[in-house]
This record gives structure tokens, sequence and C-alpha cells, in this order.
């Protein structure tokens, strides 16, 4: 199987396509959905702001592809952000794969903002593929300063000044809040998971 890694321009790319051939895994980096034509499943990276990355999935036929596609996705910190309605970083509309908005974090007393740093995976729902293999309180690595509140579509959660979604599902739309390709052995078995088959 071959995993489309979606060219949004952004910092993780790299790590991501590390983390893959570390793996043993076969990828194709895509500018364009035609690129990806061939490709099993989709990655989904992101690092930056909401509203640059929506514009160049626009740009690129990446957003209306998406919406129609039925391969399993899975986004990654921005890009798991750009799968749901709304976010308040940019004021502007998203993909829209996920019911909710994306909102500002407020860390309190939990430390600073942006949010960086290791932080336990609370299982929400215990058929979510992803987390197979992977044991509660697992630590994963977090860069960022807008989340997704807990709701009906939150997989896994953490906990930074308030519940954050960690893993999101809705049917073959995934997406990790955290970075699973700098999470260690627990993102390692993640990734393991979505390119060998988990939906």
């Amino acid at each position: 199987m071959t995993t489309a890694i979606v060219d949004t321009s952004t910092a993780n790319i790299a790590s991501v396509r590390y983390a893959l051939e570390r793996l043993g895994a076969r990828y194709r980096l895509t500018e364009t959905p035609e690129e990806a034509q061939e490709c099993d499943r989709i990655i989904l990276p992101g690092v930056g702001a909401a509203g640059p990355a929506m514009k160049r999935l626009i740009a690129t036929g990446w957003a209306q592809a998406l919406r129609k596609d039925q391969r399993p996705l899975l986004g990654v910190c921005l890009g798991m952000q750009l799968l749901y309605d709304y976010s308040a970083e940019s004021d502007c509309e998203m993909l829209g794969l996920i019911p909710g908005r994306i909102e500002r974090l407020d860390p309190g007393a939990d430390g600073p903002w942006p949010h960086m740093g290791w932080n336990t995976l609370t299982p929400v729902k215990s058929d979510e593929p992803l987390l197979e293999g992977v044991p509660a309180g697992a630590h994963v690595y977090f860069v960022h300063g807008f989340y997704a509140p807990i709701g009906a579509h939150t997989a896994a959660s953490t906990q930074y000044g308030t519940g954050i979604t960690a893993i999101a599902r809705k049917g073959h739309v995934a997406g990790c809040q955290f970075h699973p390709e700098r999470s260690a052995k627990t993102g390692a078995q993640i990734l393991t998971n979505f390119v060998k088959g988990a939906a």
C-alpha cells in the first residue's frame, strides 16, 4: 500500500516522510489530487496558520477532492484542525469533514501558550483503530495554540487548561492533534496502524 502525503508546504512534511521511511512504508509526496490517484490512503500534515493552509488546499484542488474522497485520511496537527468546519484562527471555514469548531487554547494554570510538550493520551472510544497496541496514558508530543474541544467525534483526549481532542474520528477521516512523527514509539505505533490498515 502507498500513502499520499499532501504537500501543504509546511514544516512537518519532512518529519512525516522520515517517520514513514523508518517504518518501511511506501509514500508519495503529492502537490495535487491527481498525483495521489494510485495511493491507498492520505496524510494531511500541517504546521502554521489555518487561513493560509486552507488557501493552498483550495488553490491545489485538494480541498474539493478531500471533501469527496473515501480513502482513509489522517490529519496531523494543523492537518487535523483543517478537517473541522471552522477555525477561530484566521476566522475561516475549513474542510467540514468533522463537525465542530477549532478554538483558541487557554492553558490557564497548566502552562504557557502555545502548548508545547509531552502529554498523555486518554482513550475515549475503545474501538479506535489508531490506538491498537497503544496503552492508556501513553505520552505524545504536542505543539499547538488552537484546539478542538472534546465532543462526539473525540476518540482520545488530553488535558492542558481544558479538555482537548487528541484524536478525532468520523468514519474514514481521523486526525491527531499531536505529532505522531515526533512521538517516539507511541507515535510510530499510531502511524503503523494507519498505513498498514486502520481505516
